[in-house]
């Protein structure tokens, strides 16, 4: 093909701006730590993969996502829950709206939080709302009021 046609870039090699890595600690429950293990897993699979189909652009991406997972590894804190009564991270806490609604979340890490499935970032402010408080307590998310009524 005649250099013409060609992009002059297409032979240098692609560097995607890092991922935003959050200021809090990097708290990790040991889920949440197999969970950053198997993606940094995968990443690598992807990268033979991209590698061998020359793939300049893959590369660039998966380069990025092992630089913030290989980080986020590095500085992971396991912090499990402790026994007790109050509500902490690594808790499961349900709670009941006074809408009559009721709903249940773990309190995790900032990666492994999805709240549609039922984890919340532990900086989060619904976490934030619920961290330190005791079954029977009130407490208000969002403008809402509801009573936490469970606690494991």
């Amino acid at each position: 093909m005649n250099k013409a046609f060609v992009k002059e870039d297409d032979d240098i090699a692609e560097r995607l701006p890092d991922r935003a890595v959050s200021p809090h600690p990097n708290l990790v429950t040991a889920k949440g730590l197999a969970l950053i293990g198997q993606l940094i897993g995968k990443l690598k699979e992807e990268q033979d993969g991209a590698k061998s189909e020359a793939d300049s652009h893959a590369l660039a991406r998966i380069a990025r996502d092992l630089r913030y997972w290989n980080a986020r590894q590095a500085t992971a804190q396991l912090t499990e829950p402790s026994p007790g009564d109050t509500v902490q991270f690594g808790s499961t806490v349900t709670f009941r709206r006074m809408d009559g609604r009721t709903l249940s979340y773990r309190i995790v890490g900032i990666d492994e939080a999805d709240p549609a499935k039922g984890t919340l970032s532990y900086v989060s402010p619904a976490a934030q709302a619920l961290l330190g408080r005791e079954v029977g307590e009130e407490i208000e998310i969002g403008g809402v009021r509801a009573e936490i009524t469970g606690l494991s």
